[in-house]
């Protein structure tokens, strides 16, 4: 059995003004740091692997973070796991897009990326580190949309995945070819 702890990264400015990041590269804020350090912690009671990041900062800062208590020496990045790609709506609130395009924003085609595409690399990346590292027990650095769009694919019963908190942690096993969800979107390291 592999087992993948898949984290969505601290808080950031923009989480805190309800813009959307996606491929918006923007650093974790001061509470954002002290979450990763308090997961960290809490992760520390167990014996982890790998870690693995989003190449976005938010993510990245996050895992080194985690990575540091847990002593691990590496965190190795894979663009794959990187945030859905917000297009046009990158950057904006919710009333803001919907002054500028409208309560039906969603319907409209503002450059997002598609959810097939976001599936068909989180599904890349999973098969390629479970096939890689059976039996090992992987931390996974992440973003919110991200995680539910790939929950949604590989644990259905799931669908569909409520929000991700920030500095969430969901427990997945894989065996015999099967996701299974352990433990869901769970913050009580920062209670």
């Amino acid at each position: 059995m592999t087992e993948i702890a898949i984290i969505r990264h601290g808080t950031t400015s923009w989480n805190k003004a309800g813009r959307l990041q996606g491929y918006s590269d923007i650093p974790l804020d001061e509470e954002g740091i002290q979450q990763a350090l308090k997961l960290g912690q809490r992760l520390s009671s167990e014996n982890w692997d790998l870690v693995f990041s989003s190449h976005l900062i938010r993510a990245r800062q996050t895992a080194a973070i985690i990575a540091q208590e847990l002593n691990i020496d590496s965190v190795f990045e894979d663009k794959r796991i990187g945030e859905a790609g917000g297009g046009l709506i990158e950057g904006t609130t919710e009333e803001e897009r919907q002054e500028k395009w409208g309560v039906n924003w969603k319907q409209l085609d503002l450059g997002m990326e598609p959810r097939e595409s976001v599936v068909q690399r989180g599904l890349s990346f999973l098969e390629e580190v479970v096939t890689e590292n059976k039996g090992k027990k992987i931390v996974l650095v992440t973003h919110g949309s991200f995680i539910r769009q790939l929950l949604d694919t590989i644990v259905p019963a799931m669908h569909p995945t409520p929000a991700m908190k920030n500095t969430s942690f969901t427990r997945l096993l894989f065996a015999n070819d099967n996701w299974n969800c352990e433990l869901f979107n769970c913050v009580k390291h920062l209670d």
